[in-house]
């Protein structure tokens, strides 16, 4: 604690945070208010500062002026309140819960008899089952189920109220096996899955920009008792500034140790959650409880280019450019032309064929180009690399 507070003074500038911002002490400070029920009309109960929701809230979701009631107070609980709202029995017969569970329990063991799957950004190797891109397989395998599973308009409400229209659904189901261990204590896409360095590149307002992108969720597809390890939160943890830089420090991770909050969920529940909240799954300790969650990322629309590029084939005309401009020691000059060209970003990727094996991500194009280059990799070589990294974020 006394390292991280005593780099502070005179060290950031305000456009920047860096990690001498990080203070626990302001942190812990900014936690303890809680979470005032009175300010959530529509909430039927808080535990441990958790907000949950019900028939109140199901009353007046069907209501259209009360539904933008409801939505403005789920927006604000997630930005400036807990930060994690819980919608008990969201999904149930109505949306085929149980014969999604079955669907998505085959598909893993289809998974491990090919020896595919696999890959987290936070938890060990082999802790867990993972299907990658869930969306698009529940739907290609089982369509009825799929349209009954995401007609339910709980998830179109909360996406609504945090995102707006026109969002836009991922999915993965994870499953915890009995044993699998906790994950580390994180923040999630977009500048929660990059290293501090990276992190601390982006300016302040995109640190504050990053957790209105995207809503993250989860629904319980099967009972969670606490022996099985449901996700440990952090509530008002969204709410510290600096917390991109600060979840990976000791001090930090410490904090969240001891005062994290873990609540049971049945099958159906659906938890929700701003991106930036401080929050881990747990350890599954249970004797045969296979915890799996549907892990929903729902993106902003407005996370996309205006224009729809052909990035690889500029790559593929100006490499000899680049190539030539390296022999020049024009190093500046070659990353600008990098910069403009090639795709620096991860995602989206196909996690089937580039899972997060060894990292949080695969290899960009633009790292890639800076690997051929400081290699000497031929142009042709550099043009099959380039098809083959493509074909890993084919969908």
């Amino acid at each position: 604690m006394s390292t991280i507070s005593s780099t502070r003074a005179g060290t950031s500038r305000a456009g920047r945070i860096t990690e001498a911002d990080c203070r626990l002490d302001e942190f812990a400070a900014l936690l303890e208010s809680g979470t005032d029920i009175a300010q959530y009309p529509h909430a039927d109960r808080t535990e441990r500062d958790v907000l949950f929701y019900g028939g109140a809230a199901t009353a007046a979701a069907a209501d259209p002026r009360a539904r933008q009631d409801l939505s403005d107070e789920l927006a604000r609980a997630l930005l400036t309140g807990p930060g994690i709202v819980v919608f008990e029995g969201a999904f149930d017969d109505r949306h085929g819960l149980r014969a999604a569970t079955e669907l998505f329990t085959t598909m893993i063991t289809e998974q491990r008899a090919t020896g595919s799957g696999g890959g987290d950004h936070f938890a060990a190797p082999g802790a867990n089952d993972r299907i990658w891109n869930a969306l698009r397989k529940h739907a290609v395998r089982d369509p009825e189920s799929f349209a009954r599973y995401y007609a339910n308009d709980v998830l179109a409400l909360v996406a609504t109220a945090w995102l707006g229209p026109m969002y836009q659904v991922t999915s993965a189901i994870n499953t915890v096996n009995p044993g699998g261990t906790a994950q580390s204590p994180h923040r999630d896409y977009h500048l929660g899955f990059m290293d501090p360095a990276t992190a601390q590149r982006f300016p302040r307002h995109a640190h504050l920009l990053s957790p209105v992108l995207t809503l993250q969720g989860a629904v319980a597809q099967v009972d969670m008792p606490l022996e099985s390890g449901p996700t440990l939160y952090l509530p008002g943890s969204q709410r510290y500034e600096p917390g991109y830089l600060a979840f990976t420090l000791p001090a930090f991770r410490a904090y969240f140790d001891e005062h994290h909050v873990q609540l049971p969920l049945r099958a159906g529940d659906a938890v929700f959650f701003n991106p930036a909240l401080f929050h881990a799954a747990g350890s599954n300790r249970s004797a045969g409880i296979r915890r799996m969650a549907n892990l929903l990322q729902v993106s902003s629309a407005f996370g996309r280019a205006m224009d729809a590029v052909d990035r690889s084939a500029i790559l593929r005309s100006v490499y000899p450019q680049l190539q030539a401009m390296t022999a020049a020691g024009a190093s500046g000059a070659v990353e600008n032309v990098i910069a403009a060209a090639a795709e620096g970003y991860a995602f989206p990727s196909n996690l089937d064929r580039d899972p997060p094996v060894g990292g949080m991500h695969g290899e960009t194009q633009a790292e890639l180009t800076r690997r051929a280059l400081a290699t000497g990799m031929p142009p042709e070589t550099f043009a099959r690399e380039l098809a083959a990294l493509d074909e890993r974020h084919r969908p």
